[in-house]
């Protein structure tokens, strides 16, 4: 689908800032509760229960939060030539006819000052494989070397993220106060979504869908759960490289889908779903990758971090063992 013009190069980029704690954003009228205000008949303060769970209520209260799985949007919206933006799960569907949406600001946040009713916002719905946007919108600190210039179109003066799973453009037509965040409620005036599948957010981490029966097959359930969980999307066009033989290894790595060839003195294999790549370089920080991989067809994988190996197969010795077993039938093949 053909995307509007391109935002003009004088437009700035600028992610989630913060305001004096004494900030109010202004709530529409008539949008309070049962009361005279928007204040009135609020629930008195009391102690919050998390049943047998330790520490903190409050961190606690944000882990159960965190346990309903959800998409990742970057919210946006133009302001004097400049784009703000920032990344947030907080936002769902109310209304199909008109057409409503919901979105959830932490008042703190600069964008959320900059609403109000009348104004327009942008959602756009983040595809699987573009955790590194999601990060820079939340500016998380990325691995140094990768550099990230989100590129916008514009549509009814409002900035949507290129190449975004799925867009919407909505006006504000409510505001509500929700705590320590605010409410805006937006009417949808503009729509799209084209092809492919959504970035997840659950646990704190990001997630992927899988759903290619022949990797459930291939890989135990403890091994998979650990790559589905700790890792992040990758594709190669037929042709690439994967990997080269000696290059220093950091990275573990599962086909999902298409076709691999490794090449090493002595040996050549075709390998597909379920494959894993570099199981042994990841553990061995000494040693480089000792096969070339180069996809046959497009592939697309599932990267897991040395560390985040290291992490996850110590909180789960199922997934320890399953590796082992894997190394083991490697020894073998090679014996």
């Amino acid at each position: 689908m053909r995307m509007p013009e391109p935002l003009s190069r004088r437009a700035r980029i600028d992610g989630v800032a913060t305001l004096p704690d004494e900030f109010d954003v202004p709530l529409t009228t008539g949008a309070g509760l049962s009361g005279g205000t928007q204040f009135d008949d609020l629930p008195d303060a009391e102690t919050l229960d998390v049943g047998e769970l330790e520490g903190d209520p409050a961190i606690a209260f944000r882990r159960t939060l965190g346990m309903f799985a959800t998409g990742v949007t970057v919210l946006t919206t133009l302001s004097r030539e400049q784009v703000h933006g920032m990344t947030a799960n907080a936002f769902m569907s109310v209304s199909l006819s008109p057409p409503l949406v919901l979105i959830s600001l932490d008042r703190r946040a600069r964008l959320c000052a900059m609403l109000h009713e009348g104004t327009h916002f942008g959602v756009s719905v983040l595809a699987d494989g573009q955790a590194g946007l999601s990060d820079h919108f939340a500016r998380r600190v990325q691995r140094e070397g990768d550099v990230l210039v989100p590129q916008f179109a514009i549509v009814r003066e409002t900035p949507l993220v290129e190449g975004a799973l799925a867009h919407l453009v909505a006006r504000v037509v409510r505001s509500y106060w929700g705590g320590d965040h605010s409410l805006f409620l937006g009417h949808v005036e503009y729509a799209r979504y084209g092809e492919g599948r959504p970035l997840l957010f659950h646990g704190g981490r990001y997630e992927s869908i899988v759903t290619n029966p022949e990797l459930f097959s291939l890989l135990p359930p403890e091994l998979l759960q650990l790559l589905v969980g700790r890792g992040v999307e990758r594709t190669y066009a037929a042709g690439e490289a994967l990997m080269r033989r000696g290059e220093a290894s950091d990275e573990l790595m599962t086909v999902v889908e298409g076709t691999v060839s490794i090449e090493r003195p002595g040996l050549r294999l075709t390998r597909g779903p379920g494959a894993l790549l570099g199981e042994i370089e990841v553990l061995d920080r000494g040693g480089g990758r000792m096969a070339t991989i180069t996809a046959e067809t497009d592939v697309r994988c599932i990267v897991v971090p040395r560390e985040e190996l290291r992490a996850a197969l110590e909180e789960s010795p199922g997934a320890a063992i399953a590796l082992l077993e894997i190394l083991a039938a490697r020894f073998r093949e090679t014996a």
